[in-house]
Order: structure tokens, then C-alpha cells, then sequence
């Protein structure tokens, strides 16, 4: 039951983090069409997942409530995969087909580039 806590907690730690870094990037951008805030949340969690999926594997840094917090709660709380998919939809729905295969690339390749990235900072290079 305890890990069923800390996810919740951790979920919730993201959550927070994901609003503020979405509105912060809103600003930037002046509300632009194309959802520039979505896209960094997922490829700031892939890098920072990758970077301690590397770590976990290589020092044994967390115990298996840590490891539910951060990874499941934390993470899992601040990406977000349903909201990439609807903003992406509303795209297609709106006839921007251009943006929206823009949009589902862009999460693709620099998602799993922001992983790999992550475990090789975190490997020492």
C-alpha cells in the first residue's frame, strides 16, 4: 500500500511541475497554434527518465518506493501522452495535417533521442 502512496504523491509532484512548465512555455510562445508546451514536457521526461533509468540500472540509487515515486508518480504525472494525442487530433481535425505529422515526429524522434541522450550523460558519455 505504501507504493500506492508515493505514486499518488509523486503524481501529483508532476502534475504541479507539468502546469507550470506548460503555462511558463504558453508565454513564450504567445499561444501559438502548434503545441510547443506538450512537446517539451514529453521530451524533458524522456531525458530525465533516461538519465536515471541509467543510473538505477548502473547504482542501485533507488528502492523499490523511491522507484514508484519518481518514475511512475513523478513522470508518469508530468509527460503526457493523451494530451499530445488530442492536441495532435485537434490539428487533424482543423485540416492542419502538416503540423499534426510534425507534431507526432517531432514527440517520436526527439522523445526516444532525449532518452538515449539521458542514459549516455548519465553513462559518463
Amino acid at each position: 500500500m505504501s507504493q500506492v502512496l508515493w505514486v499518488g504523491v509523486g503524481g501529483f509532484v508532476g502534475s504541479i511541475c507539468r502546469f507550470l512548465l506548460i503555462e511558463m512555455i504558453r508565454g513564450w510562445t504567445n499561444g501559438a497554434a502548434f503545441p510547443y508546451w506538450t512537446l517539451a514536457v514529453n521530451v524533458i521526461g524522456c531525458l530525465i527518465i533516461g538519465i536515471l533509468s541509467r543510473l538505477a540500472e548502473t547504482n542501485a540509487l533507488f528502492t523499490p518506493d523511491i522507484r514508484a515515486f519518481v518514475f511512475v508518480g513523478v513522470l508518469g504525472g508530468f509527460t503526457t501522452f493523451s494530451t499530445f494525442s488530442s492536441e495532435t487530433m485537434a490539428l487533424v481535425r482543423a485540416g492542419d495535417l502538416m503540423s499534426a505529422c510534425v507534431n507526432t515526429a517531432a514527440h517520436l524522434l526527439l522523445g526516444f533521442g532525449a532518452v538515449w541522450l539521458g542514459r549516455l550523460l548519465a553513462s559518463g558519455g
